[in-house]
């Protein structure tokens, strides 16, 4: 039928090298002692239709719990679209999963896992807890003995078999019950020795990501106390361990990747590390995955600006292109301020990772702020999903567009691991354990005295200091992002941001930057 013409709307957003058009990232890998070879390949087979066609297709085929087979017996399985499977063997074969510990580093595997959410987000949900496990695992000789292998292979095994039949694995995370949610010493999951480090475990788990993944770290209460354990799908005899799946979650986003709630009616686990001490056993596998939650929070604010910037180039208002509106201007070069310090935070945190084993300054960089940078780059990427789709008009607010499905994901990283509150008060207890250490890392930050101060004095305010420390989170967090892009950005970004975030001048809304700095920061954000 033939109507009307279409005309004055932007083509698809696709066939873009997502690395080689991204300044700010490039920038990152430099300050931070980086190395692009390899990332421009990356960047562009993740920026091509047909992947980012895998992705959508990924979502749109949601995961299917199979309970039973044709006879009754039960399965306990979730089938996945192919088209996840072949995303994961993508990121995979670009070490993914395990690049923090094989030779590939966090700085650029953390530029992998950036340029891989923008692919698609759902499924960097179990390379990052895969990636995460394996230095826990290491506290196991037995255990690593037998998995290290797997979890260090390139190549990508869907397999729903024991680990003996399979080429690699992939490890998911279960620490979430119903009655305790973030407060995991709540746990309920009772675990009793059989012999030696098994156990066996009784209980459940309300939030379990993940569920074919070949085994999980979960957290139960032992005789001990609460205690890490190692609990695989199958056990050494080739039968599969008692977890049974209830029911897959319904979320939101996250859509391709099958979130669960499963039981365990005596599973057989192993001991990892003391009795007693399972969060501290764990925590260092949160730790990477909050680093994480930042990593990939940046690298959909750059999604999001990207489209919203690629929308405003081709479509035409009022005679002029949109692009060219100076109110659009300031919007858009106002969100791409938060992305600009969202890459500088999360990739200088992923440098700390690297050397906080020698370094013990980056040793500090890494325990006090990981919770700030989590913090402040997850609560960012909601404002610029809305302000983004915003900037598309309709054409963002319906299924077809990419930016609907950002726009469900957007919250999530925020309440992973810990949500906004959960990081402040982990800042807090970092401080309160080694207030020295603190002191020494604020110094070396260099941050502009007006800050110091101020971040000081609130720290020294006994009362309401709990109530009050999201207001010292956000200032240690804006004051080090602008620090960072003075050391590492051109000039007039880290002018911009201090003008804005700083010294007063930051709305609630984007749109209210020196219109001066807007054009240029466009400029360095354009999608090609």
């Amino acid at each position: 039928m033939e109507t009307h013409e279409v005309f004055n709307q932007s083509p698809d957003f696709a066939d873009i090298n997502f690395y080689s058009t991204d300044r700010a990232l490039q920038s990152a890998i430099i300050a931070n002692d980086g190395n692009a070879d390899g990332l421009e390949a990356f960047g562009a087979l993740a920026g091509r239709a047909d992947t980012l066609e895998l992705g959508r297709l990924a979502n749109e085929f949601v995961p299917q719990l199979k309970l039973f087979d044709s006879k009754g017996n039960r399965l306990d399985r979730v089938d996945f679209h192919p088209s996840y499977h072949q995303i994961m063997a993508i990121s995979t074969g670009h070490n993914l999963h395990n690049g923090s510990h094989t030779g590939v580093g966090n700085v650029n595997r953390a530029a992998i896992h950036y340029l891989a959410t923008q692919m698609e987000a759902s499924h960097c949900c179990p390379t990052t807890m895969t990636n995460a496990a394996i230095p826990v695992i290491k506290q196991s000789a037995e255990i690593s003995d037998k998995w290290l292998e797997k979890l260090s292979n390139k190549k990508y095994d869907s397999g729903f078999c024991p680990i003996e039949q399979k080429t690699a694995a992939t490890i998911g995370m279960g620490m979430t019950e119903k009655q305790g949610g973030t407060d995991v010493r709540a746990n309920t999951t009772r675990a009793e020795p059989v012999g030696g480090d098994e156990f066996v475990l009784t209980g459940h788990k309300w939030f379990m990501s993940a569920p074919m993944s070949d085994a999980f770290l979960v957290l139960a209460q032992a005789p001990g106390g609460l205690t890490c354990f190692f609990l695989p799908r199958f056990l050494p005899d080739g039968q599969r361990n008692r977890i049974f799946i209830q029911q897959l979650k319904d979320k939101m986003g996250n859509r391709a990747n099958a979130s669960c709630e499963v039981e365990f009616e005596k599973a057989h686990a192993w001991l990892i590390g003391e009795q007693g001490r399972g969060v501290a056993t764990i925590i260092e596998m949160v730790t990477y995955t909050r680093l994480d939650c930042a990593v990939a929070s940046a690298g959909l604010m750059r999604s999001a600006i990207a489209q919203a910037i690629f929308h405003t180039r081709h479509r035409t208002v009022f005679q002029k292109k949109l692009i060219d509106q100076p109110l659009m201007q300031t919007v858009l070069g106002d969100m791409a301020l938060d992305l600009e310090a969202g890459v500088a935070l999360g990739f200088r945190l992923a440098r700390s990772f690297d050397l906080q084993d020698h370094d013990e300054t980056e040793a500090l960089f890494a325990r006090f702020m990981t919770p700030v940078i989590k913090y402040l780059v997850c609560k960012s990427l909601p404002k610029i999903a809305n302000e983004a789709m915003e900037c598309l008009g309709g054409n963002g607010y319906v299924e077809e567009s990419p930016m609907a499905r950002l726009y469900r994901e957007a919250p999530l990283n925020a309440i992973w691991e810990g949500s906004g509150n959960v990081m402040c008060l982990d800042f807090l207890r970092a401080v309160a354990k080694d207030r020295d250490g603190f002191f020494s890392l604020l110094d070396s930050l260099q941050l502009d005295n007006a800050s110091t101060s101020a971040i000081t004095d609130m720290l020294g305010q006994q009362k309401d200091l709990e109530a009050g420390s999201r207001s010292i989170v956000e200032l240690l967090g804006h004051a080090t992002a602008a620090r960072l892009l003075q050391q590492t950005a051109p000039g007039f970004i880290g002018d911009a941001y201090t003008e804005s975030r700083l010294n007063g001048r930051f709305a609630n809304t984007y749109g209210h930057i020196n219109h001066s700095h807007a054009s240029k920061l466009i400029e360095r954000t354009l999608p090609g």
